[in-house]
């Protein structure tokens, strides 16, 4: 038997990794249908990719990149905008195509986000049917802990350190935002704790976070509890330990977490810009361009738009005289007339205007004059509590809730070598 040339093997390889040069997750297997009713068994190869939407593609250029037949490219993008807005088809979400080697679809899936995924394929019929369908997701209830330290100075850090995402670290400060405020209060030595539903997807992925079911937060050596209750008729909240709301007429804070204050409501303040003493009406909050700025309470949009030195700016109107306004944004994202709750993006983090680099000015009025934000805020008193009828249920959950976060305090003491997760 005579050796095959190395220039022959070369080109055999060529050839073999240039039938697909769109995704390296393209597989191809061997099929059998029916090549008529009744009629013997053909061979039939289809093509499985799995990749990502690049930025720019829409469903049909997407679908024509895979040379899919003009006539089952027309029906998926008719059938799929039957039942999905496709204009929403986002860059880096992941999708899967199976078709044949004449171009005809035979499956296809488009994750929409992380709890559904849009499907195309065949009905009985052989004609296509589009749904939009859960992803499925297994779920588990897992206590998180972490601290507050020279290394991990922020919140966000230690849950960093703690090995989970910046969706729990929203959701914590979600909760304490009435009673800590995590622009100023936290300090190394501060350490939480808390029960979080976790989802996995089918292939042990993780698939997001469900609820916060309690929390333990102590700042300063002060502790504060919140546990996670539906009230009979009402909606899911957080309560402290004796059926307290935590949530308060204000949030601490209109930034989450991460900035320090830089510059204090005063009287008389060397402005920054112009160089010349002046009142400064609210909080110089230092943060990164395209930080978050919420509402601190419900409340009307007054203006939103550009004000002079202050940039874009955003003012609300609050219930019992109370009035906010958000300075030098880099992007508002409410309208006037508008209602918004308490916790709503209102904008982003900017310096427009006179600002000689990003933060939040945020300011505070009270009938009319404007008021220190940082003592008012502390003053606000919490939402109404647990109605008396409810408090037996109340204790039955809270009880469970905070034993379970006094269980794995007690397992880190009897393991003291244990690596805190």
């Amino acid at each position: 038997m005579r050796p095959i040339p190395l220039l022959v093997l070369i080109a055999c390889a060529l050839a073999a990794t240039s039938c697909d040069t769109r995704t390296r997750a393209s597989a191809a297997r061997t099929d059998t249908v029916p090549a008529a009713k009744g009629d013997i068994m053909l061979a039939l190869e289809t093509r499985v990719v799995s990749a990502r939407v690049h930025a720019g593609a829409t469903l049909a250029s997407l679908l024509r990149a895979h040379e899919v037949a003009a006539a089952d490219a027309a029906a998926i993008v008719a059938k799929a905008a039957a039942v999905f807005d496709l204009r929403k088809v986002r860059a880096n979400q992941a999708y899967r195509l199976e078709t044949t080697h004449a171009g005809t679809v035979r499956g296809f899936e488009y994750e929409i986000d992380g709890d559904r995924f849009l499907r195309v394929g065949r009905a009985t019929d052989d004609g296509l049917i589009a749904r939009v369908l859960p992803i499925p997701k297994t779920r588990s209830v897992e206590i998180v802990s972490g601290r507050i330290d020279r290394e991990h100075t922020s919140l966000v850090a230690a849950l960093d350190a703690a090995g989970e995402t910046i969706e729990l670290t929203l959701a914590l400060a979600d909760i304490f935002g009435g009673d800590i405020d995590f622009t100023t209060d936290v300090q190394p030595g501060d350490h939480f704790q808390l029960t979080v539903e976790k989802q996995f997807r089918d292939d042990h992925q993780f698939g997001g976070y469900g609820p916060i079911l309690a929390a333990e937060f102590t700042n300063a050596g002060r502790r504060v509890r919140a546990v996670r209750f539906t009230p009979e008729g009402g909606s899911a909240g957080y309560y402290d330990e004796r059926g307290r709301s935590m949530k308060r007429f204000f949030l601490a804070s209109p930034l989450k977490f991460q900035p320090v204050v830089t510059s204090g409501f005063s009287s008389a303040r060397l402005h920054p810009v112009l160089r010349e003493v002046r009142a400064h009406l609210g909080v110089d909050y230092r943060a990164p361009a395209g930080a978050p700025v919420v509402a601190v309470a419900d409340g009307v949009v007054v203006s939103a738009g550009m004000s002079g030195g202050a940039g874009r700016m955003v003012h609300l109107r609050h219930a019992n005289g109370f009035e906010t306004e958000y300075l030098h944004l880099s992007v508002i994202t409410v309208t006037a007339g508008r209602r918004v709750r308490q916790g709503e993006l209102v904008g982003r983090v900017g310096s427009s205007g006179l600002a000689t680099g990003p933060h939040l000015d945020y300011r505070l009025k009270k009938n009319g004059a404007f008021v220190n934000p940082v003592t008012a805020h502390r003053a606000m008193p919490p939402a109404e509590p647990i109605a008396a009828g409810q408090m037996a249920a109340f204790d039955v959950v809270r009880d469970r809730a905070i034993g379970a976060l006094a269980t794995s305090a007690v397992s880190r003491v009897a393991n003291p070598n244990a690596v805190e997760q």
